[in-house]
């Protein structure tokens, strides 16, 4: 009788917890990159972030919508995975505008010119939405063609989420490749371990495809392991070469 008396207050406690969740689902994927957004504009310097960051989300999450055509998952994954796309573009966007300002006399680099070598390195920022449409239309249209095939849901499932736990991968290289995390904001690992750890258990509760799991499990492992460099390379900062002393510094670097 009293558990039925507290009906009245868990019913909807349990509501407004479920869609807490949800919202944080959605919109917690993105606010990791708001410190980095800002710290870019503050400085006019694009340098400490990898763009390659956003390739890899966009990749990921327009696999992950193509996904949901051929097997359906909870909404608010679906509308993380729109959210993140957007806000991927607007750093994209920022990045883009900032490291052409810095740039004198920069070469005229364009995805029109298919250049392997200058991929994802172009100067302006119609170029990466011509490529995001381009990869969009390819992968919809395959989809489209072998949306009846199990085997070929499930593997464009477990690529799209694996991928995405590859997110951080790009700035682990460029941190190690640099031996330094000058430029990248802390507070934007914290916030991808953070929000992988929920998100992780989030797919694990509410029994999400397996590929969400696993996804989860590596991308906080990732996280782990950039805030290890983090920590290495604060504590053992790289010595700058003195040219005039080793003149073969230079050409080491």
């Amino acid at each position: 009788m009293e558990a039925e008396g507290l009906d009245w207050l868990l019913v909807p406690l349990h509501q407004l917890v479920s869609w807490g969740a949800a919202a944080a689902m959605v919109f917690g994927g993105v606010v990791p990159y708001v410190p980095q957004y800002r710290d870019i504009r503050r400085t006019q310097n694009a340098d400490g972030f990898s763009t390659y960051v956003c390739l890899v989300l966009l990749v990921a999450n327009i696999l992950r919508i193509l996904f949901w055509f051929g097997r359906r998952f909870e909404s608010p994954l679906l509308w993380q995975s729109a959210i993140m796309i957007l806000t991927m573009l607007l750093m994209l966007k920022l990045c883009t505008e900032v490291r052409v300002a810095n740039e004198l006399n920069a070469r005229r680099r364009s995805f029109a010119d298919f250049n392997p070598h200058h991929f994802w390195q172009w100067n302006s920022f119609s170029d990466y939405v011509q490529c995001v449409l381009a990869f969009t239309g390819v992968a919809g249209y395959i989809t489209y063609l072998s949306i009846d095939s199990t085997l070929f849901v499930e593997t464009l499932g477990f690529l799209a989420v694996l991928t995405e736990a590859m997110l951080g991968v790009p700035q682990l290289y460029r941190n190690h490749r640099h031996q330094s995390t000058e430029g990248m904001s802390i507070k934007m690992v914290l916030m991808w371990t953070s929000g992988d750890a929920f998100k992780t258990a989030y797919f694990l509760l509410k029994g999400a495809p397996l590929q969400f799991s696993v996804c989860g499990l590596l991308q906080v492992l990732v996280d782990l392991a950039i805030l290890g460099q983090a920590y290495a390379f604060a504590r053992h900062p790289q010595k700058p070469a003195l040219h005039a002393v080793h003149p073969a510094g230079t050409k080491a670097l």
